[in-house]
């Protein structure tokens, strides 16, 4: 249930989809990986939206080079945990929610654990191997999956629902080479904006998902397309690959 302070923090969402819908966010549980330029703003407009449960993982300390996107780390925080600054930052935000950090490389032998319960996981990660882990765990656990990406201007968003639409595999059978990429703080702030909208949607039942499309979004010419995407039958995790296929 929710008390008299929530009901007046959350009144004008409230107004939007009732008491009802703000208890789904409170009940919720969600897992975001990564806790810089996309994980910073996924989980501040999570925290103030009311999910009620936020677990966030991620193995860096904070530098004086993420300052420039990653909005919810200030000059104070420079050689702290990444995780830590954001637990403290959300806790100071919403003392109503419960925020969990682990300062952790995500890999397989903690992936279970970290998802456990959670209703989706957000991929706010800057690197594939550790994405292609996530789509995994979330095919082998039935749980929807928000994909989030960024370079320079540009950056990309799909929401993965196990079993129904498109996996991240579908989509990018191989994996890019690495590198470290230039961004500019505005790009993550916008593609995680529509992660956030993603979570808040699916948890309420409302609108219509990006499953089984891409989004795209072009930072210089202020353009948004759509890259129809669709299972594959030899995708290694969700069709009929040597791996993964459960």
């Amino acid at each position: 249930m929710l008390t008299d302070e929530e009901l007046e923090r959350y009144s004008r969402q409230i107004m939007l989809f009732g008491e009802g819908g703000q208890e789904r966010l409170k009940g919720a549980t969600v897992f975001i990986a990564g806790a810089g330029g996309l994980g910073c703003p996924v989980s501040l407009y999570l925290a103030v939206a009311g999910i009620g449960n936020l677990r966030i993982a991620d193995k860096d300390a904070v530098e004086k080079t993420n300052l420039n996107r990653q909005v919810l780390h200030w000059e104070k925080d420079i050689g702290k945990e990444k995780v830590g600054s954001v637990e403290e930052k959300l806790r100071m935000i919403n003392p109503h929610i419960n925020v969990q950090s682990f300062h952790l490389t995500i890999d397989e032998s903690n992936i279970m654990e970290l998802v456990d319960d959670a209703d989706l996981i957000v991929d706010a990660m800057d690197n594939y191997e550790v994405r292609y882990l996530l789509n995994k765990i979330a095919h082998e656990k039935n749980i929807p999956l928000v994909h989030g990406a960024i370079r320079g201007f540009d950056g990309q968003a799909m929401t993965i629902i196990p079993g129904k639409s498109a996996c991240f595999n579908c989509v990018f059978p191989c994996e890019p080479p690495s590198e470290t990429f230039p961004v500019v703080g505005v790009t993550p702030g916008i593609i995680a904006m529509i992660q956030a909208n993603e979570v808040l949607k699916y948890l309420l039942g409302k609108g219509r998902l990006l499953t089984d499309r891409l989004m795209i979004w072009d930072g210089l010419n202020s353009e948004m397309e759509y890259m129809r995407v669709s299972k594959r039958q030899e995708c290694r995790i969700c069709g009929n690959g040597d791996a993964g296929h459960g």
